[in-house]
């Protein structure tokens, strides 16, 4: 099977299209169906429907940074395998993003204003990660899914009861992004060192404190 050698100005195309898609949309999914269209519709209060909104919006932000960490990292893998792997999660997380967005709009909401600045600098982290090389590229994969797998129990504590299409999605994702981890640690992914996962846990504090609000 013939292969494309991209040149430098296909790649830098490439990658302001997946950009532009990420944060403007439509992001290129795998067609999934919407986890929030097999349950049925249930009325919040204004209060519910306010708090459901800002969860999800940090969760469509999440989303977004995962993305470009994996169009990041995707960019600098040295091995074809990882490139390939990190296409495919990035796939399936384009659904998460379409999910979230769908939903925002549900809620009479929209995204976080600051996706283009977390956008820039979650792409800039993929690509440091790659270059350090595929283990610790990979590794780096598990740490951030093992972490948002974390983040999306504490949302669905905090999810009102009633908002069941919201916990449909947060389902779903949970279950990909656990996935996506142990995928990752199955190819080859080396534990990062404590500093630089207390460094990341940081990092998402900020990310998910500021977009809860903005």
């Amino acid at each position: 099977m013939n292969t494309r050698n991209y040149t430098a100005v296909d790649t830098l195309l490439i990658n302001l299209d997946q950009a532009l898609r990420t944060v403007a949309g439509p992001p290129a999914t795998t067609g999934r169906p919407n986890p929030a269209d097999l349950v049925p519709a249930t009325e919040l209060r204004s209060d519910e429907q306010r708090l459901a909104a800002r969860l999800m919006r940090v969760n469509h932000t999440g989303e977004v940074c995962a993305q470009a960490l994996y169009q990041g990292q995707a960019l600098t893998a040295r091995l074809d395998a990882v490139r390939d792997r990190m296409e495919q999660a990035s796939n399936e997380e384009n659904d998460h993003l379409e999910w979230c967005e769908t939903r925002l709009k549900e809620l009479n909401s929209r995204p976080s204003v600051l996706n283009p600045l977390f956008y820039a600098g979650a792409f800039a982290i993929g690509a440091l990660a790659g270059k350090a090389g595929d283990r610790w590229s990979l590794g780096f994969v598990a740490e951030t899914e093992q972490q948002v797998v974390e983040h999306l129990n504490s949302h669905m504590d905090r999810l009102p009861a009633t908002d069941r299409q919201s916990r449909a999605i947060l389902e779903q994702m949970r279950e990909d992004e656990a996935r996506h981890a142990m995928d990752a640690l199955a190819a080859g992914g080396a534990r990062l060192p404590l500093p630089v996962r207390v460094l990341m846990r940081g990092v998402s504090k900020v990310m998910t404190k500021t977009t809860y609000w903005v």
